[in-house]
């Protein structure tokens, strides 16, 4: 031991030097003299970059010393010396006993604190204190002259949690607190990855599983490694490895061998691996004739299943369930209920500490439009409300947030509020399957935010979402959070740098509900970008813009997210929102005298809102007092039906120049005295979405002196590309509604495009005109095609010289990538090739809105008299397909 210190003495001068350095160098980034290093965004927000302020944390030790042995206290003490030595200053050690002569970071739990003799000996200041498992204390202890923390865990899990939060503070650039503790509010803090064993990621829009390829679990599990060391940062204690809709290989014998591999993974860093099983398993998988699962066969196979996987991951987590559901069996083909199904499961899972998950998010997709009583909202309520209370106490039910699906904006699913006797988890979709798939930046923790926020008044009295499911309200034991993260091999996990926003808010809500979204943003932002306010600010205010923005621009007032609900959910496509078995209806009845939205009512509707308790469901009963941003998910009104006015978020007003746009209401007070009809707050909502989308590259562009360049690129390209499909929703959406509505827009913008040319109209060469069967996404509902080269499109220039904005309305169909040019006079002025699209869930090659793009040249010179071409040229599996040339004056330039 004497040896070990007098080494860790004589290398302190060294590592002074270094911090000098460091410091050094912190000042001349600050100056902006240093170069700013390329990143990947594979280390999310754990980069650990120096501080600002070096000098702050110079009393923070180089010495570690860590009193227990569990991986998770190893990985914590490996952490402190990665964190702090590349934010402080040297490389710190790791000590296997405190000593008076050091200043040092102490790990460990309440008993292994009590058992050190050295800490008991040399710290008196420290009394060790009850704490629950997962929680965490970190002291600031002074030892006579020496600066000492102690990081205390209610477990070594919690000892891990400490760590990353005594990292956190100094990677934000905070003041240190002198005593903290910390307990998470619930024991479900999951994460479900939708991965399959051939390697792909249902819903996942990253690249392919870090899991999983060809069938087998991935020899290189490294990333798996990395990601578990991210969610461990944020309090992540659980992860759900493949997709609900399991592989029926599953709970083989060889594929649990297989599993177990990743669970030595995850280990480290405190975090159990379940599995989604398949209820047909002992039939496929066990050779039995029947999977009823109160068949004592199908009970004794799960008890012999269970006690298998136990014996290969001894801290397995438990099942996930997904049952009659979307095509997946279940007990109603016994007509048994889920009671009987999750019991089954729960019972050998029991003894091991293990728990169930099952699934509320049970419907039938089959529902008749016609039926004006069907409902798909109502049936998380109605299939399992009759059970509460009869479940095992290892059962918990995931509940989704909203009665449909992970849609923009719908209410709080009244089954939350239904199971007084049954612990539940709410499931929230980091993954952005109907919020632009991680080409549009999306923030979603406002949302979550505001689900959490809902009180539901349970017996006339405060009930948040929040308290609920964590077990406050009810006094469960069990409940929590599971997010449907589905990250990929994508470096940057999430594909879009700004989605791991999403993921990391997730984690600190799932730990703190009673966070907002701003001071998780904040966070976020310090960590994965900078401590510097010329950068986070824009960041943060373009993020907190974003959920209203995309909301504006694709389902306002509760209509959804309008998006195509029976293929890839990226793109609009209204039209398929009505007339299918699947129930995300907004039943439009078309013409003037026509109206909007689902009649939920229990008076005249389909009686969903008579789930919610009294004082609730009376408020979304009347239309006095049901709020706007809701309104057409519970309500059918005419067109022209007046608006409350109540959203504080709402600036869709005209502006001065006669344009809406989402900065330019005069103040709050205008719009919630506004007497705007349906139809017209639709149209207008669009333009101001669009236009916030817009913004956000002006905004990007602000920080790009300050961002290294690999990443504001990646950025910049994604919000490009957000703007102008954000325009493309905004014309479909108006368009269509603009027909069937047959109400025009007040302020005669929906239509009417100053500038723009129809491509069949225009003159060339090896063009032919093709209708759009997405009419709405096409500028007229057609689209000129080009099968072989040479393609060409001409249109003279009439108007004053000035610098232009011409932009070229495009499919970009997938695979394949055409090439344009775009040319003035026989000069090219800009080229592109047409590879913009992310890939849907299967190759597309149809004219809609997933494939419509555009191309904007800005800054282009024109004179009177000049000669406009687009060339294009195919691939072989991208014909190109322009919709509209349209030239217009560059508000850059003008």
């Amino acid at each position: 031991m004497a040896a070990v210190l007098q080494e860790s003495f004589a290398s302190r001068q060294h590592r002074n030097l270094g911090f000098i350095a460091r410091a050094l160098l912190c000042l001349a980034c600050l100056a902006g003299v240093a170069p700013l290093h390329a990143e990947t965004g594979a280390q999310a927000w754990l980069r650990y970059a120096p501080p600002p302020d070096p000098p702050r944390y110079r009393d923070m030790p180089h010495e570690i010393v860590r009193l227990g042995h569990a991986p998770e206290e190893q990985a914590a003490a490996e952490e402190l010396e990665t964190g702090l030595g590349r934010m402080i200053a040297g490389a710190p050690e790791t000590l296997p006993a405190f000593h008076r002569d050091i200043d040092a970071i102490v790990l460990g739990t309440a008993d292994e604190m009590r058992r050190s003799e050295s800490m008991q000996r040399h710290l008196h200041g420290y009394q060790p204190v009850p704490l629950a498992p997962d929680a965490f204390r970190i002291t600031h202890v002074r030892n006579r002259a020496r600066q000492c923390w102690v990081i205390q865990g209610g477990s070594p899990r919690g000892v891990l949690y400490g760590a990353f939060r005594l990292l956190q503070w100094i990677a934000q650039d905070r003041q240190l607190p002198t005593d903290t503790t910390e307990t998470p509010a619930s024991t479900i803090r999951w994460v479900d990855e939708w991965d399959n064993l051939d390697g792909s990621v249902e819903r996942g829009y990253a690249g392919p599983s870090i899991f999983f390829d060809h069938g087998h679990v991935r020899g290189d599990l490294s990333r798996v490694h990395d990601y578990a060391r991210m969610l461990a940062s944020v309090g992540i204690n659980g992860i759900t490895v493949n997709n609900v809709n399991s592989d029926l290989r599953t709970l083989q014998p060889e594929m649990l061998e297989e599993f177990a591999r990743i669970a030595d993974s995850l280990r480290p860093y405190g975090i159990r691996m379940a599995l989604s099983v398949d209820l047909s398993s002992p039939q496929v998988v066990g050779g039995l004739p029947t999977f009823d699962p109160v068949d004592p066969r199908v009970i004794a196979w799960w008890q012999a299943k269970v006690d298998e996987i136990y014996k290969l991951i001894p801290d397995f987590a438990g099942f996930t369930v997904k049952a009659d559901s979307e095509g997946r069996p279940g007990p109603h083909q016994y007509g048994r209920s889920p009671l009987d199904a999750a019991n089954a499961l729960a019972k050998p899972l029991q003894a091991h500490g293990g728990v169930v998950l099952y699934r509320g998010f049970v419907y039938n997709n089959h529902l008749d439009f016609h039926d004006l009583k069907a409902d798909r909202a109502r049936a998380g309520y109605d299939n399992f409300r009759a059970y509460d209370g009869k479940f095992l106490p290892n059962v918990i039910i995931q509940v989704k947030h909203g009665p449909i699906d992970f849609q923009v904006r719908e209410p709080v699913s009244p089954l939350i509020a239904t199971l007084r006797h049954t612990p539940q988890a709410m499931e929230v979709q980091i993954t952005q399957e109907y919020l632009g798939q991680q080409r549009h930046m999306v923030y979603i923790a406002p949302m979550w935010s505001w689900v959490l926020d809902t009180d539901m008044r349970v017996d006339n009295q405060p009930s948040p979402v929040r308290d609920i499911i964590t077990g406050k309200t009810f006094y469960q034991a069990q409940g929590g959070m599971v997010g449907v993260a589905n990250v990929g091999m994508e470096t940057n996990w999430l594909h879009h740098p700004m989605a791991l926003a999403n993921l990391y808010s997730f984690g600190r809500l799932a730990w703190n509900p009673t966070l907002t979204p701003e001071s998780t943003l904040d966070e976020w932002t310090r960590m994965t970008w900078s401590n510097d306010g010329r950068v986070y600010e824009p960041i943060e205010q373009m993020n907190l813009a974003s959920w209203h923005a995309y909301e504006q621009y694709t389902g306002p007032l509760g209509l959804g997210t309008l998006t195509d609900i029976l293929g890839t959910h990226f793109g609009p496509g209204p039209e398929s929102a009505d007339g299918n078995g699947w129930g995300q209806w907004i039943r439009a009845v078309p013409g003037p005298h026509g109206g909007i939205g689902m009649d939920r009512t229990v008076a005249t509707g389909t009686g969903y809102i008579g789930q919610y308790p009294p004082e609730l469901a009376a408020k979304y009963e009347s239309l006095k007092t049901c709020p706007d941003d809701l309104l057409l998910f519970m309500h059918h009104v005419p067109w022209t039906y007046k608006l409350r006015g109540d959203d504080p978020g709402d600036k869709t007003t005209p502006s001065a120049k006669g344009a809406p746009t989402a900065n330019d209401a005069d103040d709050e007070s205008e719009a919630k005295t506004s007497t705007k009809t349906v139809i017209q707050h639709i149209y207008d909502a669009h333009y101001a979405g669009a236009a916030t989308a817009a913004a956000f590259v002006d905004q990007w562009e602000s920080v790009k002196s300050l961002i290294d360049e690999p990443r504001y690129n990646e950025v910049h390209a994604l919000l490009v590309f957000q703007a102008r499909h954000a325009e493309i929703w905004r014309d479909a959406i108006n368009d269509w509604f603009a027909r069937e509505s047959g109400v025009p827009d007040a302020l005669g913008f929906v239509g009417h495009h100053t500038g723009r040319e129809e491509a069949e109209s225009l003159p060339g060469t090896g063009f032919h005109t093709v209708d759009v069967s997405s009419w709405e996404t096409a500028s007229g509902g057609k689209a000129a095609v080009c099968n072989a080269a040479p393609c060409e499109l001409h249109t003279t220039f009439r108007g004053a010289a000035n610098p232009y904005r011409i932009q070229v309305g495009y499919f970009d169909r997938h695979p394949g990538a055409a090439q344009y040019r775009l040319l003035v006079n026989g000069t090219e002025v800009a080229n592109w090739t047409a590879d913009d699209m992310l890939p849907p869930d299967r190759p597309d090659d149809r004219l809609n809105g997933h494939t419509a793009t555009r191309f904007v040249a800005e800054g282009i010179r024109l004179k009177p008299g000049d000669t406009i071409s687009l060339e294009a040229t195919p691939d072989d599996k991208d014909l190109p397909a322009v919709d509209f040339l349209e030239i217009t004056r560059d508000p850059r330039w003008n």
